[in-house]
């Protein structure tokens, strides 16, 4: 076991998290003769560390990624959906959503697809809510600097708060609460074609540099914040708002996340640097949710899609599950970190 835990420590600081990199980063900033003690250099070392090694991952990750979702095109999902009911459903339907897009606007066309081509609200609902919040690419990212603990825990969460909130949204048949141009919209299936390995290489690469070109800009700004929280944030200002001695800082976190555009690969280097800090993990963590899940500009698009009641309800449902996982973390985190 001994080996096999070194072995694993390994994967995780020098394959998945890349110690190495920032040692070598912060070396080649030294042999330039700038001091990396220094706020500016070690600001500049956070940000050259955090946005080489989250777009190796990015990359390598959406790459593997596209390549599954190759085979799970809309009218495939849709037919797979189809076989299962009650929760079985949305719990196949959230784990659909893994492997399928990588932001809440991307995922909010699929999601006014399946509902217009028949699909139970619930489920789509349930996918909706899994697709942003805990892709597989997530899980990588998350074990890169929280450890694996949190990061497969963060995952099986995220999942529950898709099933339980598609499970509720079904239960209380909101059908009529979907614009008439989702829910007549047309039934029709037209059969996707059978790629091959090399069309499903290609495509892969597409969506690599199609999602990077999306994504960079985020991946500046996040990893950007990061490196001033890090570096230039006194400790005592996020232990005291975001710490134990708050009891509201979960709430906060969550809303605080909503005017936040930004997917998961943008809010880990800000998670970070805050847990850094003294933030408690379920606060950073429901924070990263409620950016992912609950953007503004993501519910700008899906009111657009269902009215204001079920647009409520869908709000409400994923705050309250996210702020009870923030809550549980926050429980736990001695047994995490």
């Amino acid at each position: 076991m001994g080996i096999i835990r070194l072995i694993w420590d390994f994967i995780q600081d020098q394959i998945l998290g890349m110690k190495w990199l920032n040692g070598a980063v912060g070396s080649g900033l030294s042999a330039l003769g700038l001091d990396i003690n220094n706020r500016w250099v070690a600001s500049a070392q956070f940000f050259i560390y955090d946005v080489i090694k989250i777009t190796f991952l990015l990359c390598s990750l959406i790459f593997i990624i596209s390549y599954i979702q190759s085979y799970f095109p809309p009218e495939r999902t849709k037919k797979i959906l189809g076989r299962f009911h009650g929760i079985g459903a949305n719990t196949v339907a959230a784990l659909l959503g893994t492997v399928t897009p990588f932001c809440s606007c991307s995922s909010i066309p699929l999601f006014m697809g399946f509902t217009g081509a028949g699909l139970p609200l619930g489920v789509t609902f349930s996918f909706l809510i899994s697709s942003p919040m805990v892709d597989l690419g997530s899980l990588v990212l998350l074990m890169s600097i929280f450890g694996t603990k949190v990061a497969v825990l963060y995952v099986v969460l995220g999942l529950v708060i898709a099933v339980v909130g598609g499970t509720i949204i079904e239960k209380l048949h909101m059908e009529k609460y979907v614009e008439s141009f989702i829910s007549k919209g047309s039934n029709i299936d037209i059969e996707s074609p059978e790629l091959t390995r090399r069309e499903r290489m290609i495509f892969a690469k597409d969506q690599v540099v199609d999602t990077f070109k999306k994504v960079l800009p985020y991946i500046l700004i996040g990893v950007g914040i990061g490196a001033v929280i890090h570096n230039w944030i006194p400790q005592e200002w996020v232990v005291k708002i975001l710490g134990t001695g708050n009891s509201l800082a979960v709430p906060l976190a969550t809303f605080i996340g909503i005017p936040v555009y930004a997917d998961i690969f943008g809010t880990i280097p800000i998670a970070e640097a805050l847990l850094g800090k003294g933030a408690q993990l379920g606060v950073v963590l429901a924070f990263m949710m409620g950016v992912t899940t609950l953007s503004l500009p993501s519910l700008i698009m899906l009111s657009k899609a269902i009215k204001p009641k079920l647009m409520a309800l869908f709000i409400g449902v994923c705050a309250v599950g996210i702020m009870i996982v923030g809550y549980f973390f926050n429980l736990i985190e001695r047994f995490l970190i």
